[in-house]
């Protein structure tokens, strides 16, 4: 007897041939007394189409409308889906984030999961159905549905694996695990068994695709093990999980990861004083827009003036260019320069701490490649710099290749 949590994404469940497959999978592998939760996302490209919609109708930001229409593309499948299982002889029954007991913020569009109360997935789980529940998606306690950001469809099973206490999350996707790197840019990139919460969130953040961060982290906070792996093999996929075995410890590096939606902001000549900086990004977060790298520096030969430069999602450039366009007319400010076409290579390990020769190997393989440094980040378990668009994939190859394909 089990509980599981099993995440499929668009890709997975974008025909009704890949959803009776899907079926016919989860079937073969519950054993008696199995207590089977499905999330799902939207069928194939449904959002991107749902996106080009809302753009025929206005060039505008309608937060709350757009999460309205976004959430429709679940409906739709977990709909389909318990249909699905109930054709093929299994009761089932689906469930909006909403009646899922999801509640979230309501920063729409990137909202957060605030809480969950499971009972009525526990009640109807009692009752033998497969309980099939739309991800990416709850509701905040005044009613409004929203959004959870791209890949939230991951936040939304782990959340639900944490607060029905299940013994694994299962997160399916059309690649087989997590990697090394990229395999569509590092062919030789390498199959993980096994990564840690701490290193997988890093990697997560800086770039790596496969799992979003929110997911991991809250995966890591209520224990839960991930286990990502392919909708189209058997095959094992990847455990995240708090420790890994000994075998995996004797790497330095576990991963290199890159990220072009990256846009580097400088605001020039600010008063060199308390309050500005802050000003500065209590603004953008009011405004949820998110910064990553972030590099002051006074000038020596204007005394009492700084420069401040950080880094956006390149998405959330518009937001951020008005909010300091209008904070111009508040402080004083000699210009604002942007920059979009960055983007972020990153090294991540929790075995590099105490080896100082690998931020000089990264550094050295970048320098050979004539790729210039603009900014560099650091915490106990990854390094990440700042370097033009154009160089990321040479730059992730050659990173790649002097710390897996020398050892």
């Amino acid at each position: 007897m089990a509980l599981i949590v099993k995440k499929f994404g668009g890709s997975s469940v974008a025909t009704p041939d890949k959803m009776r497959a899907i079926v016919q999978r989860v079937l073969k592998g519950k054993q008696e007394g199995d207590k089977i939760v499905i999330v799902v996302s939207a069928m194939g490209d449904t959002t991107d189409e749902l996106v080009s919609l809302a753009k025929q109708i206005t060039s505008k930001a309608y937060g709350r409308e757009m999460d309205m229409l976004l959430s429709t593309g679940e409906q739709v499948s977990i709909a389909l889906m318990a249909m699905a299982f109930q054709e093929a002889g299994q009761k089932a029954i689906s469930f909006t984030g909403a009646q899922a007991g999801i509640k979230t913020s309501d920063a729409f569009n990137k909202g957060r999961i605030l809480e969950l109360e499971p009972h009525r997935i526990m009640e109807a789980l009692d009752e033998g159905n497969v309980v099939v529940v739309a991800g990416f998606q709850g509701i905040t306690g005044h009613g409004d549905i929203t959004t959870l950001g791209r890949g939230g469809s991951d936040t939304t099973a782990v959340a639900i694996a944490g607060a029905i206490h299940a013994d694994v999350c299962e997160i399916y996707t059309d690649v087989d695990g997590v990697y090394t790197s990229d395999p569509r840019v590092v062919p030789n990139a390498q199959k993980m068994k096994e990564i840690t919460y701490g290193e997988m969130l890093e990697m997560a953040k800086l770039g790596a695709g496969v799992m979003q961060p929110r997911a991991v982290e809250m995966g890591s906070r209520f224990s839960v093990p991930i286990h990502v792996r392919s909708t189209f093999s058997e095959d094992e996929g990847t455990m995240i999980q708090e420790v890994c075995s000994m075998e995996i410890k004797q790497y330095l590096i576990r991963g290199v990861a890159s990220d072009k939606n990256v846009a580097k902001i400088t605001v020039l000549g600010i008063p060199n004083q308390p309050g500005y900086a802050y000003k500065i990004f209590s603004t953008l977060a009011d405004h949820h827009v998110d910064v990553d790298m972030i590099v002051q520096s006074v000038r020596v030969a204007k005394e009492g003036v700084t420069d401040i430069t950080f880094t956006i999602a390149r998405t959330e450039l518009p937001a951020a260019k008005d909010i300091l366009n209008h904070l111009r007319e508040e402080m004083p400010v000699e210009d604002i320069l942007v920059d979009d076409k960055m983007a972020k290579v990153s090294i991540v390990g929790a075995g590099m701490a105490g080896h100082p020769g690998i931020a000089a190997g990264m550094f050295g393989v970048l320098g050979d490649n004539h790729i210039n440094i603009e900014i560099i980040s650091t915490s106990e378990i990854s390094i990440t710099c700042l370097i033009g668009e154009e160089s990321v994939d040479t730059a992730v190859k050659a990173i790649h290749a002097h710390f897996f394909d020398e050892h």
